[in-house]
C-alpha cells in the first residue's frame, strides 16, 4: 500500500514543526541569565501605587494611625440649617409669569426660583436673599426665599 500525497505532506509538517519547536527551546537556553541576583528580581511600590525598580524614599514616609482608618462610608450626618441655608442675588424675576433665577453667591450657579417658594412679600431684581435648595423636575430649584435688609 502506497502512502498518499496528503500523508507525505502531513508527516512533512509535523517534523519541521518538531525542528522549529527544538530550535526555539535551544535558544531559550543559550539566552537564559545564569543567576539573577535576589535585588533583580525584587519590585517595590512607590507612594502612588506604582511599582518601581528603586526602592521607596524613607523621608517621604507618612505614619497613619489604625484608628484613623476609615473602611466602608461614613456615618450621614444630617446638615445643620446654616449649612442649608445659602444666600444670593436675583439676576431675573418675571412677576407676569412667576418664576425667576437667583445666583448662589458661593458656586455662582443660577438656581430656578418659583413665586409659591417666596416667603413673605415679592422680590426684584438684584435683591440679596437667603434660600434653600432643593432638587426639582428640571434641576436646582430655590425653596423659602426670603428677601435680606
Amino acid at each position: 500500500m502506497s502512502e498518499s500525497w496528503n500523508k507525505k505532506e502531513r508527516q512533512k509538517m509535523k517534523k519541521k514543526q518538531r525542528e522549529e519547536k527544538a530550535e526555539k527551546m535551544q535558544e531559550r537556553k543559550e539566552n537564559v541569565k545564569k543567576s539573577q541576583s535576589l535585588d533583580d528580581m525584587l519590585a517595590y511600590v512607590d507612594e502612588n501605587g506604582n511599582l518601581s525598580s528603586t526602592p521607596p524614599d524613607r523621608r517621604k514616609k507618612v505614619e497613619i494611625k489604625a484608628e484613623d482608618i476609615e473602611i466602608g462610608v461614613p456615618k450621614y450626618v444630617e446638615p445643620t440649617q446654616e449649612e442649608l441655608t445659602r444666600t444670593g442675588k436675583i439676576t431675573f424675576f418675571n412677576h407676569d409669569k412667576g418664576f425667576g433665577f437667583i445666583k448662589d453667591q458661593v458656586s455662582q450657579e443660577s438656581v430656578f426660583v418659583h413665586v409659591n417658594n417666596l416667603s413673605g412679600g415679592s422680590v426684584k431684581e438684584n435683591d440679596k436673599v437667603t434660600f434653600e435648595v432643593e432638587m426639582g423636575q428640571r434641576g436646582p430649584s430655590a425653596i423659602n426665599v426670603k428677601v435680606l435688609n
